[in-house]
């Protein structure tokens, strides 16, 4: 039997660039509407500076949903100016970071590069860390993080406590190489991105990948973490495809099939 006292939390969210035509309000809106818990803000587009952070973080509020993160574009061996992204989150009231692990795919990433990326992501780790506030690797295709073994690496090199890990099913991988990748990372893994897409990057309702979806919440559940779920990139990013994938998303979260 199933003890079900030891099992995690998933939290359904939504990353606001999945809307990234609609305004801060029509995000929330839409994220209520689907039953949503909580949101990521992006600073591609809602959230960009002091003013629109605290508009994000009283609207999400007011809702009663949850900031979940702040999705940065940061570079991390950049060594640029991360205060900006760290006054962006306080403002937020966002818990954690989403940063990238540098702007080369592992494959032709050199050495001085793999350096860069690990003294910089310490550096910032540091200053979040005294801030209160996480970061977490995007895991993503052309970076550091675009394999299990070079994120572990990565991680591994990096080896700050308050340093973890997204993941996200690579696009062109079948199910049980997703999953794979997925237990392979999971200790490191603080949130996940959901998503359906085909091998050339085809958006498809995320009942589509129902068998992968599944298993995915079947080991995050059993991994013993709550941790936040969010959805991204709807079929033709249009919000009656939020609201369907939502309800896919809770069955999922609720351990239904």
């Amino acid at each position: 039997m199933i003890d079900l006292t030891t099992l995690a939390d998933l939290t359904p969210g939504i990353c606001s660039v999945t809307l990234r035509s609609y305004g801060i309000d029509d995000v929330v809106r839409i994220s209520t509407e689907a039953g949503l818990a909580g949101i990521e803000w992006g600073t591609d587009v809602h959230v960009s500076d002091a003013a629109s952070a605290h508009r994000a973080r009283q609207a999400t509020e007011e809702a009663g949903l949850a900031v979940l993160s702040l999705g940065s574009y940061y570079r991390a061996g950049a060594f640029s100016d991360f205060g900006r992204d760290l006054d962006l989150a306080e403002a937020l009231g966002a818990p954690r970071i989403r940063i990238w692990a540098g702007e080369l795919g592992s494959a032709v990433a050199t050495a001085d590069h793999w350096e860069a990326v690990v003294t910089d992501t310490r550096r910032i780790a540091d200053i979040a860390a005294g801030r209160g506030i996480a970061v977490a690797f995007e895991y993503h295709g052309n970076t550091l993080t675009d394999s299990p073994a070079t994120t572990l690496e990565l991680l591994d090199r990096v080896n700050h406590g308050n340093v973890g890990t997204y993941w996200q099913p690579a696009v062109g991988l079948s199910d049980q190489q997703a999953l794979d990748s997925l237990h392979e990372v999971l200790p490191h893994v603080v949130g996940v991105h959901c998503f359906s897409w085909g091998p050339a990057g085809e958006r498809f309702p995320l009942r589509n990948r129902a068998g992968l979806w599944q298993m995915v919440a079947d080991v995050l559940r059993g991994n013993g973490k709550d941790l936040d779920i969010m959805l991204e990139f709807v079929r033709d990013d249009l919000p009656e495809n939020v609201l369907s994938d939502a309800v896919f998303l809770h069955a999922l979260t609720l351990g239904e099939d």
